[in-house]
């Protein structure tokens, strides 16, 4: 497994997401993707399913300090008599006394300021509850603003990134604060495996449209990609990405495929003003 390194942090180039899955789903496939090989685990409060992972990590088999987990702090428990609290109940779910990255989930929340929710995030890994901290769905802007707020290092910045949508400015902002790029979504609600230039281009190496879309994200720099799936036979695809590289046309021609409205996630209460 490849991996990246960002201000102290080594995180597995690819990851498996739990977003809209269920009780069920994760204790079928995260198990069997754990034994595949997969050692980069995401998770949320309000993905609602905290505790199946962590019932998955633990039947999984695989020690827990082989496995870089992350989960995110909902914005309604921002708030300081509610942001500890979240976080030691999301360790108790997933049955561990840490996590190796605890982000900030998205960045509105009109009640607490975002140097009180830098502070307390900063208390987390200072009190030992993760070992790494991060933010999610933050512009380059507020990328800057975070590091200067935050004592300790931000490591990752995880975003909303496939095909159809531009995050070089990220990518590139990400760089010289020395995080790096989570991306999801990577399927684009299932646009990703039926598209036709990305099947051509798979088709080239003898590899999935999804493969190619995983692969063209990994072989960024700083760049780490979530793959989700609840079937266990498809695993093994999204895990088989680093035995080949997309050449620099290619890599390109995925790059064009960028378009103004291809956002997918947009939550206007909660996200930023994108760049």
């Amino acid at each position: 497994m490849n991996t990246i390194e960002s201000n102290g942090a080594r995180i597995p180039a690819l990851g498996f997401g739990t977003y809209r899955m269920t009780a069920a789903e994760v204790a079928q496939t995260l198990p069997a993707a754990l034994q595949l090989g997969f050692r980069h685990v995401d998770a949320a409060q309000i993905y609602g399913n905290e505790d199946a992972v962590g019932d998955a990590l633990r039947s999984s088999g695989v020690a827990r300090d082989d496995i870089f987990l992350t989960t995110k702090v909902w914005v309604t428990n921002f708030a300081p008599d509610r942001f500890e609290v979240s976080v030691i109940d999301s360790l108790r779910q997933l049955g561990t006394d840490h996590v190796d990255l605890l982000l900030l989930h998205w960045p509105q929340s009109s009640d607490v300021p975002r140097a009180t929710q830098l502070e307390l995030l900063n208390a987390m890994k200072e009190k030992g509850l993760t070992r790494h901290i991060g933010v999610s769905n933050y512009n380059t802007a507020l990328m800057r603003e975070a590091t200067e707020l935050s004592d300790a290092p931000l490591v990752n910045n995880q975003v909303e990134y496939h095909p159809w949508l531009d995050q070089s400015a990220v990518i590139a902002q990400a760089k010289p604060l020395g995080m790096s790029v989570t991306g999801y979504f990577a399927m684009a609600n299932g646009r990703t495996p039926t598209d036709p230039l990305l099947q051509d281009i798979g088709a080239k190496y003898g590899r999935s449209a999804a493969q190619v879309v995983l692969r063209w994200m990994t072989q960024q720099d700083g760049v780490a990609a979530l793959s989700k799936t609840a079937r266990p036979e498809r695993l093994k695809e999204n895990f088989d990405i680093f035995d080949f590289s997309l050449a620099d046309e290619d890599m390109a021609a995925i790059g064009a495929m960028a378009a103004p409205d291809g956002r997918i996630v947009l939550e206007p209460e909660l996200a930023p003003a994108w760049d």
